[in-house]
Order: C-alpha cells, then sequence, then structure tokens
C-alpha cells in the first residue's frame, strides 16, 4: 500500500514539475508586468479613455474603449467606480460598456501567462475579448445609446481609492507586486495540482470525446458551462487550460472557457448586478452564452486541426 501511495507521488509531482517549468516563467512576468502597468501605467491608460469623450468618434469609438479596457489592470470592483466617474462626466454608455466588458475578459497580466498556450490560443484570447468589447458596446449603442436610454446605474459608486500611494516609485512597485503575490499565489498552485490530476487520472480519449473537434457542439456549449462555476482566477485556469489542449480539447472549446470563465465569476457577476440591475443583469449572461458558443465555433473553423 505505501509503495503504491508513494508511485502515485511520484506521478502526480512528476506532472506537477512539468507544469511548473512550463509555466512558472510566464507567471513571473506577468505578475511583473501586471503591477508595473498597474503603478506606472494605470493613470494613462483611463486618461486615455477619458480623452475620448471629447472626440466624434462614433461606433469607431468601441474599438479604442475596448482595446482599453484591455489594458487596464484593474479588477471589476475597480472598474465600476471608474466607469460611473466617466459616466457622471458624459461618456457615451456604449463606450462605457466596450471598456467593461473586455477589463472583465482580460488584463496584460493574464494575457502574458496565457502565452503559454501558445501564439494561436493566445490570439484567439486577445481577439475574441476585444471583439465581445465591441459587440457588447454596439448593443447597448443600438437598444439604449442610440434612443436616448440608461443602461448603467451607477448610483452610489465613487472613486476608488489609490493603494499605490508610496512616494517612493520601487516601493510602491514592490507593494503592489506582493499584493499580486498574495491574490494570484494560491489560485496559480491550485491550478497545476488540479491540471497534474487531470493528467494522471483523466484519459486523454475521453476528454477528446468530451471536449474535440468530433464533438463539436456538445463540447462547445459543455466548455461554456464548465466556465461558470470552475473559473475562479485566471492565473489558476492557465495551467488547467493547457492540460486540457494538450488531452484533446478543441481550440473553440477553450475559446467559449475563456469567454464565459472570467465573464461569469462569481466576484464579476456580483458587481456587474449592481449596476445593471436585474433585467439588464440576465440580458448580459445570454449574450456572454451566446457569443462565447459563436467565438468557439469560429476559432474551429479557423484554426487547422492539429
Amino acid at each position: 500500500m505505501e509503495a503504491a501511495l508513494h508511485r502515485e507521488f511520484v506521478y502526480l509531482w512528476y506532472y506537477v514539475s512539468v507544469q511548473l517549468d512550463q509555466i512558472f516563467l510566464y507567471w513571473v512576468l506577468g505578475l511583473v508586468i501586471g503591477s508595473a502597468v498597474s503603478v506606472f501605467g494605470r493613470d494613462r491608460i483611463h486618461g486615455l479613455f477619458g480623452r475620448m469623450q471629447g472626440e466624434r468618434l462614433g461606433l469607431l469609438g468601441l474599438l479604442p474603449a475596448s482595446m482599453l479596457g484591455i489594458a487596464s489592470p484593474l479588477c471589476m470592483y475597480g472598474t465600476i467606480p471608474i466607469a460611473a466617474s466617466f459616466a457622471a462626466r458624459g461618456m457615451r454608455e456604449d463606450w462605457l460598456a466596450a471598456f467593461m466588458m473586455s477589463s472583465v475578459l482580460l488584463n496584460p497580466q493574464l494575457l502574458l501567462y496565457s502565452a503559454v498556450l501558445g501564439t494561436p490560443i493566445l490570439l484567439v484570447r486577445l481577439l475574441s475579448c476585444l471583439l465581445c468589447g465591441m459587440a457588447a458596446g454596439y448593443l447597448v449603442y443600438r437598444f439604449y445609446t442610440r434612443k436616448g436610454r440608461r443602461f448603467f446605474r451607477f448610483d452610489g459608486f465613487g472613486e476608488p481609492a489609490n493603494r499605490d500611494t508610496d512616494p517612493d516609485r520601487l516601493r510602491r512597485f514592490l507593494k503592489n507586486l506582493g499584493r499580486n503575490v498574495r491574490a494570484t499565489g494560491g489560485y496559480f498552485l491550485l491550478g497545476i495540482v488540479l491540471a497534474a490530476l487531470f493528467q494522471r487520472y483523466v484519459p486523454a480519449e475521453a476528454f477528446a470525446a468530451l471536449f474535440g473537434r468530433e464533438n463539436e457542439g456538445f463540447g462547445l456549449l459543455l466548455a461554456a458551462a464548465v466556465g461558470v462555476p470552475l473559473y475562479v482566477c485566471g492565473g489558476g485556469t492557465v495551467p488547467l487550460l493547457q492540460a486540457w489542449l494538450l488531452n484533446g480539447m478543441s481550440p473553440g472549446s477553450a475559446a467559449a472557457f475563456m469567454i464565459t470563465g472570467p465573464a461569469t465569476k462569481i466576484t464579476n457577476l456580483s458587481a456587474l448586478k449592481s449596476c445593471l440591475g436585474s433585467g439588464h443583469f440576465f440580458r448580459y449572461l445570454l449574450f456572454v452564452l451566446l457569443f462565447s458558443l459563436a467565438a468557439g465555433w469560429l476559432t474551429d473553423w479557423w484554426l487547422p486541426r492539429r
């Protein structure tokens, strides 16, 4: 019995060590870049978005709004007060929707993490998040902004407190980096362990049968559904996605998971419901599901079979 347990531990440690060798550097670089953007680039990013208000870009403004949302390092609880302050100054709600939607889905740190999944999946994640933000913004324009109706409810939201206030730039960066490590480190290690368990105990053939191209329609729907309860932290799901892709998950199923996961993360949902109201909140969930399925289908159509 002890020999069998020891053997299983050795196998699991092997998978854990392989995952760490492949991902740890990307995690560290993501932490460093994410903290650098948060400390030194956040105000500039939000300033660029604020300066869009005086431009007559119309629907063309959805593209830079979505891009700036991806570049913003804030979580949804930090993004909503920023969006509320922009709304109070008269910012178009369709631009706000694009900025907030893309900010929910991606940030510079998670984008760098995702490089370990390979260039095609990295591009899929970037493009799908960019287009999701623009699509959300267009729908708000089509059914609300154009008709002079309000979509968001920002009552009671004020400017978020800035925690990066140390006058020394290096200490300010190191403090932010420490908070980043504490916030993501546990989830990162949990993701490594779960990925090792999947690789050791879930047969690749069974996984491919559920999430592979041969089971395309159901696989996309299942991947989108799995993203709802399973997604807790982006850093923790990247190791899982890497293991799943190796086990036969189609790129489209991965794309669907990468949309529904962060978009329905429980902390994001509770923050969004506070500024959307019940009716708009359920429309948001329906939009996320439909967009994730469309993104998954297009990804499997675009990327060649491996």
